[in-house]
């Protein structure tokens, strides 16, 4: 990559920003050598609708991180999110019959859990295995090799659409890049904030970008559930925007240096200076009328997320808390209620098993590029898709199913 095999480049185009992470990978460690970002405005809710916007942005990330680091990029890892990801766990069983079970009677049984209707809109993106059943003994996670008379799987199945994925290819291929290879923006997250005991115990990543909120359950080290929330930090902007009566600009602004989402928080008299719309003189409020406007969606969006997890019975599934992580949940109080909805410990997660810049990226907005980095040094670029028609989506997935195979 890159002319140079050590440099790896996550690519995270997000709704509100695209962002590039460069990575050298030494003998023990990742250092992080440059950062790009630009505000993003071709996409919406994690899906791309402008094309041209979105390469725009692309171009100027990389021009940025490319000037950083010090070298030139031609290739990257991409993430992949939005409110078309789904995910499900299934089931499959097959027969052994008294005999030893081998690597093929482990894909048999895999194919047999992954076989199920989906809409022909829909790709399989991958099959990840959580466990094994061997006649009654359960909890395993390597059954080649044991003499068994049936063989079950347990598996979580994550779906997306088909042309959302290209597109973002499309749109990297447009900016003079070459697509190593493409992850979930949650599971890259997780990659980069959360620890090893959290992921053995049971724990939650929520990583909040601008457009969705994209929620991942770990549990005895393998991805448990998923969930995509087609709500984020633009719409605590866009309420800031209403209620306040000013540009979505200003009100970007006054989330970003006075927002807060706990009352209480807010000192009294404290008041915050607000633009008006039209060329009207500017007005001065009560810092509260702010806090007061972000607790209840900051609250119902918690409240969502945690009426999902309740749905499938996994409310005593994330016993190691819930880690907060993404460009929006630097909101004062956002830990708060957090904790106060789901009644579990909560953090802010930030990248932090990198080397180099560390300091830089120590932003939980950072967290999906850091993360993709990671991913990227546990693969290597032998495919990459300049041209989607003629390789074919398929092509993609099986570069998805060998890079999930390197993490479970």
């Amino acid at each position: 990559m890159q002319g140079n095999e050590k440099i790896i480049v996550g690519l995270d185009i997000g709704t509100t920003k695209i962002c590039a992470v460069v990575g050298e990978m030494l003998e023990d460690e990742i250092n992080i050598i440059g950062v790009g970002s630009h505000p993003s405005t071709g996409l919406r809710k994690g899906s791309v609708v402008n094309i041209e916007s979105t390469v725009d942005s692309i171009k100027k990330a990389v021009e940025e991180a490319e000037l950083m680091a010090g070298c030139d990029i031609s290739s990257v890892y991409v993430g992949i999110a939005g409110n078309h990801i789904k995910g499900l766990n299934s089931h499959g069983i097959i027969a052994i019959k008294g005999r030893e079970i081998t690597d093929n009677d482990v894909e048999r049984v895999i194919d047999a859990a992954k076989a199920i209707a989906i809409p022909t809109d829909r790709e399989i993106l991958h099959v990840i295995p959580q466990e094994f059943i061997v006649d009654d003994m359960e909890s395993i996670q390597n059954p080649v090799g044991m003499t068994a008379i049936r063989l079950e799987a347990k598996v979580h199945i994550v779906t997306g659409a088909v042309s959302s994925a290209r597109n973002v290819v499309k749109c990297c291929n447009k900016a003079g890049l070459e697509v190593c290879d493409i992850a979930l923006e949650s599971l890259a997250s997780g990659e980069a904030v959360i620890t090893d005991e959290e992921r053995e115990l049971g724990c939650i990543i929520a990583d909040m970008g601008g457009g969705t909120t994209d929620l991942a359950l770990f549990k005895d080290n393998n991805l448990r559930f998923i969930f995509e929330l087609p709500l984020g930090g633009h719409n605590l902007t866009n309420d800031i925007s209403i209620g306040l009566r000013t540009p979505l600009p200003e009100a970007e602004k006054i989330k970003i240096e006075h927002g807060t989402c706990v009352p209480s928080k807010v000192r009294n008299g404290a008041t915050i200076e607000v633009p008006a719309v039209g060329g009207r003189e500017p007005k001065k409020l009560s810092k509260g009328i702010l806090a007061e406007i972000l607790e209840p969606r900051v609250e119902e969006l918690f409240s969502l997320l945690k009426q999902e997890l309740f749905s499938h019975g996994l409310e005593n599934g994330f016993p190691a808390g819930f880690v907060l992580t993404g460009g929006s949940v630097v909101l004062d109080g956002i830990v708060e209620v957090a904790e106060s909805v789901f009644n579990v410990p909560v953090r802010i997660g930030e990248p932090n098993k990198v080397g180099g810049l560390k300091d830089i990226v120590k932003n939980p907005a950072y967290a999906t590029g850091v993360g993709l980095v990671l991913f990227g040094s546990r693969a290597s670029c032998q495919m990459s898709y300049k041209d989607m028609d003629t390789q074919g989506f398929s092509g993609m997935l099986n570069k998805m199913k060998q890079w999930f195979k390197n993490i479970i």
